[in-house]
C-alpha cells in the first residue's frame, strides 16, 4: 500500500522526532482515518507508554483496536447507483470436454520430465544460507559471553596483523552450552552479524537418512553449501544429537555421521578457511568427546539464564508492541530472576491473553497492566528447574578435567549445590 502524502510527510516527522508524542498522536488519528488502525497501535502504544494518562490516545488505540466504522451510502451523503438492467443469460455450454483440441491447445508448453536426456530440473539449495541482521549490541548484558567471543573470533578476525604475530590460528569451532530458552541460537545469529558473514543453521532431521552412506553425503554437502558461501557461520544445533557419544549408540547411521563430521572439521580433502563453526547444546556430557579435541569444538562457552540487563531487554522486547498501562519494567525484572527468555516471552503472551479475554467478555477494551503481568508471572513457572537437577550431579562427580569449572561456580554462587 502506498502512502498518501501527509501520511509520507508525517512518518518521516516521527521518525526525526521520536520523542515527540504530540506528533505521534495526529500520526495515529491520520493512519485510523485512513482505515490502518492495525499500523497505529503501536504508535499509541508508545504515547502511552510515555504518558499512561492520556485520554485522547486512550480513545484513538480504542478506535484503532475495534476498527472504522463504514458509513452508509446515504450517511455519506453518496447517492445510490441505479440498479443496471439484469445481464443476458449466457449460451449454453456443450456438456463434453474435447481433450483432443486441448493437447492441441497446449503443444510443447509443458515437456515431458527427462523428454531431452538432461536429467531431473534444477531444485531449489537443500539448505538455507541466511543473510544475518543481528550483531552483539542486539543481545542484551551477556557481558562474559560476548568477551569471550571476541577473543575466539572477533578480536583474531578484525587484527590479522596481530593474529600473524601471535600465531593466533582460527581454526577450530565454539560449543555454546546451557540450559534451554537461554539464547543460544539468538547469539550465534548476532555473532554471523558482527563478522557480516551469512548464517546457515543444521539440526539433526538435515543429516540423518533412512540409507545407508546418506547420512555421511548429507553431512559433507553441508560443508560444501558453507564452504561455497564463506564467510558463514556454520551452527550445529543440538548437536549432541548430531554427534552423540559413538559408544552410547547402536545406530551405524549415527556412528557414520559422527565420523563423516569429524573429517569435514579436520578440513580432510577441503579448506575451511571462513567457515565459521559453532555448535548448541543443552547436553555437553552426551557429545563424542573426540568432537571436543583441538581443532574441532575446542571451545566451550556457557550461555546462562538472562542476567537483570538482559531480562529488561527481553521484556522490551516482548512488549514494544503491546497497549500497556503503567507497568513498572524494574519490578517486572526482579520477579523474572532465574527466568529464561522463552519464560518472559510467553509470559508477555499470557499477560496479553489475560487482557484480551477481559475485553472479550466484557466488551471493555483496556490496556495491559502490571496486574496481569504479574498474574502471568505466577502462573509461568521458571523451567530450568530439570536441567541443573542434572547439571549439579555432572559438575559435582564428571568434572575431572575441569570442563565445567564455569558452571559449578556459577552453581555455588547461587546455592544451587
Amino acid at each position: 500500500m502506498s502512502d498518501s502524502p501527509l501520511i509520507a510527510s508525517l512518518l518521516d516527522a516521527v521518525a526525526s522526532k521520536p520523542d515527540d508524542t504530540v506528533l505521534r498522536l495526529h500520526l495515529a488519528e491520520v493512519l485510523i482515518a485512513a482505515g490502518r488502525g492495525t499500523e497505529a497501535v503501536s504508535h499509541l502504544a508508545q504515547v502511552l507508554a510515555v504518558d499512561p494518562g492520556a485520554d485522547r490516545a486512550r480513545e484513538l488505540m480504542a478506535a484503532a483496536l475495534t476498527g472504522p466504522t463504514v458509513p452508509t451510502a446515504a450517511e455519506a451523503g453518496v447517492a445510490p447507483e441505479p440498479e443496471s438492467a439484469p445481464e443476458p443469460a449466457a449460451a449454453p455450454q456443450p456438456t463434453g470436454f474435447d481433450w483432443e483440441a486441448a493437447e492441441d491447445d497446449l503443444g510443447d508448453l509443458v515437456p515431458p520430465s527427462y523428454a531431452d536426456g538432461a536429467g531431473p530440473p534444477p531444485t531449489a539449495p537443500a539448505y538455507d544460507v541466511e543473510t544475518g541482521g543481528l550483531t552483539l549490541a542486539d543481545v542484551g548484558g551477556m557481558t562474559e559471553v560476548k568477551k569471550r567471543l571476541n577473543a575466539a573470533f572477533l578480536a583474531p578476525l578484525r587484527n590479522p596483523q596481530l593474529r600473524q604475530l601471535y600465531a593466533k590460528s582460527l581454526k577450530g569451532g565454539l560449543m555454546l552450552y546451557g540450559p534451554p530458552g537461554c539464547g543460544k541460537t539468538y547469539i550465534a545469529r548476532a555473532l554471523a552479524g558482527e563478522l557480516g558473514a551469512k548464517f546457515m543453521t543444521v539440526s539433526l532431521a538435515d543429516i540423518l537418512d533412512l540409507y545407508v552412506g546418506e547420512s555421511e553425503k548429507n553431512v559433507h554437502e553441508i560443508f560444501e553449501v558453507a564452504r561455497a558461501n564463506a564467510p558463514c557461520v556454520l551452527f550445529l544445533d543440538e548437536v549432541d544429537a548430531i554427534g552423540h557419544k559413538r559408544s552410547h549408540t547402536s545406530s551405524d547411521s549415527i556412528r557414520n555421521a559422527v565420523n563423516q563430521l569429524l573429517l569435514e572439521l579436520d578440513g580432510v580433502g577441503a579448506n575451511n578457511e571462513g567457515v565459521f563453526v559453532l555448535s548448541a547444546t543443552n547436553h555437553p556430557w552426551d557429545v563424542d568427546p573426540a568432537l571436543r579435541r583441538p581443532g574441532r569444538f575446542d571451545r566451550t562457552l556457557l550461555v546462562l539464564p538472562p542476567d537483570a540487563e538482559a531480562r529488561s531487554v527481553i521484556w522490551q522486547h516482548h512488549l514494544k508492541d503491546r497497549p500497556l498501562e503503567r507497568v513498572d519494567l524494574t519490578r517486572l525484572v526482579k520477579l523474572s530472576e532465574g527466568y529464561t527468555g522463552a519464560d518472559i516471552a510467553h509470559a508477555c503472551d499470557s499477560a496479553a491473553e489475560i487482557a484480551l479475554m477481559h475485553a472479550a467478555e466484557t466488551g471493555d477494551l483496556r490496556m495491559i497492566q502490571m496486574a496481569d503481568l504479574e498474574e502471568a508471572l505466577r502462573g509461568v513457572r521458571p523451567s530450568l528447574g530439570p536441567w541443573f537437577a542434572t547439571a549439579r550431579n555432572v559438575a559435582m562427580f564428571a568434572n575431572d578435567d575441569g570442563t565445567y569449572d564455569e558452571l559449578l561456580a556459577y552453581l555455588r554462587k547461587h546455592k544451587k549445590l
